[in-house]
Formats: structure tokens, C-alpha cells, sequence
């Protein structure tokens, strides 16, 4: 049996419902987090609970939870649900809308499933992606909102393709699950840093980086992005993945760089220090 947590119980999978009447159903409108769990520890918890609040401020979505009782819902859940290697998805929905348009008070769904990483494999073989033109509403909001992503799924499967990366006036932003970093040929590692969620695993190379390579947030173009050294993809639930070719161009020698290969290898020591 597996327990998922609505607004202010435990409810067994299959029975946890909210109203249809929500409009995170009417309208697409509510915010969401994820993050994943290690030997039954939550990693890096109280950043994604920054950006969880700050996603409902930024919708003004009113949270029937607080900070403390969500912590405690979350380790009853896991407790509940004793999956050590995870990953946990906290939802804040629009709300019953009494006229199906504003925010209100929003429904707290919180679920919990088992999620393993990416192998040794696929981080060998890299991944394949295209760019397309396109930025999310309130890019700095989590949002539920994913119609391009999904819409576009259908395209990179006849592509044979792994992911999409957005691009608005020939900047490049971010994946729509995912940030992207370059490392250019004058050994500096750079990441987008305007019109992007900030994620957490983004921001923990951040941190890491500096000690291996100068390190920077700024405008990325196209160009520079297809004739970076070496590129990769930071993101919950694939820590960090190669950029092995973009829109049939291939990046470096077509294998995961130096670079990313020592801030996979310092990103795995730091999940170990939680």
C-alpha cells in the first residue's frame, strides 16, 4: 500500500481526490516541487521549500499548511510509505475558486514514489537534444503549467531525441524539467541566468564549480552554446547529464567532458554528506 498526503491526512494512493472543481483542473493554475529522498533523507529539503513558498507567494496561492506542518506531513509520509530512494512531489493547487478564475485557498497534495538515477550508461552515452523558441510563463515560478513540454514529447520521439531546450531571441534559457551549463574553450563554466527556475541542483554546482573552474551566470547564445567545449543538463531527478549533441551538432568529441565528469563526481560526495 502506498499513502499520499492531502491538505491535512494520510489517505491510501487511490482514495486521495480533490474536487473538480479546483482550478488546478479548471485552469491548469497551481505550483509544484520535487525532490528526491537518499537512504530515507530528504536532499537539500529546506532549499526546495524556499522555492515551493516562493512559487505559491508568486501565484497568490494561499498554503493551508505552514512551513513546520508541511515538514511534518512529509516525514509522515515517508515514514508511511518507507521508500529510501525516492522522490517527493509537493503540489499547491489554485483552489476551489468560487468563480472559477481566482486564486484562493489552495489544496496540499504531497505524493511520494520510488525513482532510481540515471546509470553509469546513460551518463556515458550522453544525451541528444534540439532547441526550440520558446519561455514558460513566470519562467522563475514552478509552476505546473507544462503544455509545450508535453507537446513536444511527439516531436523528439520521431527525432529519436532526449530532450528540448528553449531559447527566446537566440539566448538560450532552460529545459523544461531541467537547467543547462557550458563550459567554454577558454575554460569558464557559465549558465543562463535571466528568464530560468533556479534549480537546486543548478545551484549547488553553483557552489561547487568555483573550486575547479571560474564560474559565472549570464546571456548564452546559440552559437556559444554549439560551440561550447563541453554542455550538461542539472536537474533533480538526473543530478547531472552530458550534452553530447545539440540540433545534430556535436558538442567536444561527442563524450561527456573533463568538467563534467569532476562536478558529477563532487555533486555525488555532497548527497552523501546530507
Amino acid at each position: 500500500m502506498k499513502w499520499t498526503f492531502v491538505n491535512d491526512d494520510f489517505f491510501e494512493e487511490e482514495k486521495a481526490v480533490v474536487r473538480t472543481s479546483d482550478l488546478a483542473l479548471q485552469r491548469g493554475y497551481g505550483v509544484f516541487d520535487f525532490f528526491r529522498t537518499k537512504n530515507n533523507k530528504p536532499l537539500f529539503l529546506e532549499e526546495y521549500l524556499d522555492r515551493f513558498f516562493n512559487s505559491a507567494r508568486e501565484m497568490f496561492i494561499i498554503l493551508p499548511l505552514g512551513r513546520e506542518q508541511l515538514k511534518n506531513a512529509i516525514a509522515g509520509l515517508m515514514e508511511r510509505n518507507n521508500i529510501p530512494e525516492s522522490g517527493i512531489r509537493i503540489t499547491a493547487t489554485g483552489g476551489y475558486s468560487p468563480d472559477g478564475y481566482s486564486p484562493v485557498q489552495g489544496n496540499i497534495i504531497i505524493q511520494q514514489q520510488p525513482l532510481a538515477q540515471p546509470s553509469k550508461e546513460k551518463f556515458e552515452m550522453g544525451i541528444k537534444i534540439m532547441t526550440y523558441e520558446y519561455m514558460r510563463d513566470l519562467p522563475a515560478v514552478k509552476s505546473i503549467n507544462y503544455v509545450m513540454g508535453v507537446w513536444l514529447q511527439k516531436q523528439l520521439k520521431e527525432k529519436r531525441l532526449d530532450d528540448v531546450l528553449y531559447f527566446r531571441n537566440d539566448i538560450v534559457t532552460e529545459f523544461p524539467r531541467s537547467n543547462v551549463f557550458i563550459v567554454t574553450h577558454q575554460g569558464r563554466l557559465l549558465t543562463p541566468g535571466k528568464n530560468v527556475l533556479a534549480g537546486i541542483t543548478r545551484k549547488k554546482v553553483l557552489e561547487l564549480a568555483p573550486d575547479i573552474l571560474p564560474t559565472g551566470t549570464t546571456d548564452i547564445s546559440l552559437a556559444e552554446l554549439k560551440n561550447a567545449a563541453e554542455a550538461f543538463t542539472t536537474s533533480t531527478t538526473k543530478r547531472i547529464l552530458p550534452i553530447v549533441e545539440i540540433d545534430g551538432v556535436e558538442i567536444g568529441d561527442g563524450k561527456p567532458g573533463k568538467i563534467t565528469r569532476l562536478l558529477y563526481g563532487q555533486f555525488v560526495k555532497l548527497e552523501d554528506k546530507v
